[in-house]
């Protein structure tokens, strides 16, 4: 199956984040974040980040920076965070009530890509395969939450020097 739409929201009753997961089968996954798992998560999601060849195989540490920053907001623009999450009847193949996620597991697959595992403390969670676009949108997703909670976190992406001209042809969406 694979990842339809993502959303990330913060929810002040429980100050947490609910990230929301739906496939292109019709099944969603609902996923608490703490503020503990966020700042947990960041590091591995901005390593992940600098793992791509282009910026890994650059042997100064400013030029990296600059790379991935320009990485950064050239998905970003490309992304469409307008479309709204479609909310309709989904079978919750992990139950009705959200996972709280207490492990983070990231590897990669057998093609060299990278998965983040998002897992409770017992039993089965989510896997998500992330390229390099849906990398950067989940991290824009969790700097947007991040911000809206009032957490008092620096989730900071290296910024680029030059402006990123969006490519023509269309902008892909974080679905």
């Amino acid at each position: 199956m694979r990842l339809h739409q993502l959303k990330i929201e913060f929810v002040p009753e429980h100050d947490r984040l609910m990230m929301r997961i739906s496939t292109d089968n019709g099944a969603e996954v609902s996923l608490w974040l703490t503020r503990r798992c966020v700042k947990r998560l960041w590091p591995l999601l901005m390593e992940m980040a600098q793992a791509t060849p282009a910026i890994a195989t650059q042997p100064n540490p400013e030029a990296r920076k600059a790379l991935l920053g320009f990485q950064h907001e050239k998905a970003v623009r490309q992304a469409d965070f307008s479309k709204p999450y479609e909310e309709a009847p989904r079978e919750r193949p992990l139950g009705s009530n959200p996972l709280l996620v207490t492990r983070i597991q990231p590897r990669r697959d057998q093609q060299g890509r990278h998965v983040l595992g998002l897992l409770p403390t017992v039993g089965q969670g989510v896997h998500i395969t992330l390229d390099e676009n849906l990398l950067h949108g989940l991290v824009k997703l969790i700097q947007n939450a991040v911000t809206r909670a009032e957490w008092d976190l620096e989730l900071k992406v290296p910024v680029g020097m030059v402006p990123v001209v969006p490519e023509e042809g269309g902008r892909p969406t974080i679905n």
